[in-house]
């Protein structure tokens, strides 16, 4: 059995699908409030935060993925998300299951320097320590040898359905929507984002690659990393029609964080907008070579829509 911890996100019902296609028909989903992605999908509802719901969601299971998201507040990641990783270490551990932790990027420096699966750990804010600390327990419980885990990490999403990010909110849903996109910080930087039903791909085949097991792996994205301007040109010509776009400065979060919680939240983000975000991807493409990436004009036209680009 795989068991899928954190489901009903785009992330991780992908993975379920996936795992479905590729790897086994039986599939555990635990949430607070699980909904089957497929018709014989076991559910098991439980709080990660409580220990003994943990213990009893991953028993059983062969391998275990760990996809849990948060809305963006800093006060609600540190008082869950070390409680979570606790848990699900402890399970796993006493279970004998093997873990597959879908981890961000908010760890590491935003500048402009490549980022391998060896970067350090530079957090620029609250969100950003805690996942340092959620994922530094995690290696250290690798590291000693009490659980088999693997860490799968993945840069800014951009997808369909209901994924969340700056690009999609911003960007790509506004241009869907016939309205004016609003581009964070620069038009210029290279951008690296993740089309997330290649994240939950990569993250199955990883997760059921034996060898795979030990380390961390930067997931799969299109290594050309365009532009937002390159990426706004590429939905102008799937939508035939010119698009303008209004880029928003730092002051504009800044000033909007006071009054809205929410952009509060991303002011420790937008340093990796100023200026290129590289995150490199070598070490999985040269392990799984035949692995297909979604490119960038075929995730923006499958968002916005339009016909196919020759």
């Amino acid at each position: 059995m795989q068991t899928i911890l954190g489901s009903g996100g785009p992330i991780a019902d992908e993975l379920a699908r996936e795992l479905r296609r590729n790897f086994t028909s039986d599939i555990r989903l635990v949430s607070r409030h699980p909904k089957a992605v497929h018709p014989d999908d076991k559910l098991v509802s439980a709080d990660l935060t409580d220990a003994a719901a943990t213990s009893r969601a991953v028993a059983g299971s062969d391998i275990a993925f760990l996809t849990v998201g948060l809305p963006m507040d800093s006060a609600l990641w540190e008082a869950k998300f070390p409680t979570m990783m606790a848990n699900t270490i402890d399970a796993c551990a006493e279970h004998g299951v093997k873990l597959v932790f879908f981890d961000n990027t908010y760890m590491y420096p935003g500048t402009p320097e490549p980022q391998t699966e060896s970067t350090p750990f530079v957090p620029n804010g609250r969100k950003g320590r805690v996942r340092a600390q959620i994922a530094t327990m995690l290696l250290e419980a690798m590291g000693s040898g009490r659980v088999e885990a693997v860490i799968c990490r993945a840069p800014e999403f951009y997808g369909p359905g209901s994924t969340k990010s700056l690009s999609n909110s911003l960007v790509f849903n506004r241009i869907r929507d016939g309205k004016r996109p609003f581009v964070p910080i620069s038009a210029a930087t290279r951008r690296s984002l993740i089309w997330t039903p290649d994240a939950s791909r990569a993250m199955a085949l990883i997760g059921n690659t034996d060898d795979a097991f030990g380390q961390t792996w930067h997931l799969p994205i299109d290594r050309s990393r365009p532009s937002y301007s390159e990426m706004i040109g590429i939905a102008a010509t799937v939508l035939d029609r010119r698009i303008s776009y209004t880029v928003l400065p730092n002051a504009v979060f800044r000033l909007g964080g006071r009054f809205v919680p929410a952009l509060a939240e991303v002011d420790e983000l937008l340093p990796r907008y100023r200026g290129d975000n590289i995150f490199d991807t070598e070490k999985f493409t040269t392990r799984f070579p035949d692995f297909a990436v979604t490119s960038a004009v075929e995730g923006i036209r499958e968002i916005v829509g339009g016909p196919t680009v020759r």
